[in-house]
């Protein structure tokens, strides 16, 4: 069993900058795959970046390849995701999410095990 937490989210210009963290409860968070996802209003989740268990693999979608950086801290049972050059398109809910061995390569939300609350970002234009 995993408890994910995120923070960091909040109300930032375009062209800004924003740092998530997810802290996960339980000794074996190394043994898991890191996602973040995210969902607007009236849409559907998608997948926005994942990492593997050393964090020396990475999967981005598309929309956010180049200005999102993805990473962990094993050490502290932190997943990060460092958000630059932030559009108004970005705005949304922002969640954590936890998969077992080899989940990094997959973007599905039902592929991942366990889920964070979510924190919110809005950029304004």
């Amino acid at each position: 069993q995993v408890q994910l937490v995120e923070s960091g989210g909040g109300l930032v210009q375009a062209g800004g900058s924003l740092r998530l963290s997810c802290e996960a409860s339980g000794r074996t968070f190394s043994s898991y795959s890191m996602a973040w996802f995210r969902q607007a209003p009236g849409k559907e989740r998608e997948f926005v970046a994942a990492i593997n268990w050393s964090g020396d693999s990475t999967n981005y979608a598309d929309s956010v390849k180049g200005r999102f950086t993805i990473s962990r801290d094993n050490a502290k049972n932190t997943v990060y995701l460092q958000m630059n050059i932030l559009k108004p398109a970005d705005t949304a809910v922002y969640y954590c999410a936890a998969g077992y061995s080899g989940t990094w390569r997959y973007t599905r939300p039902n592929e991942y095990n366990y889920w964070g609350q979510g924190t919110q970002v809005t950029v304004s234009s």
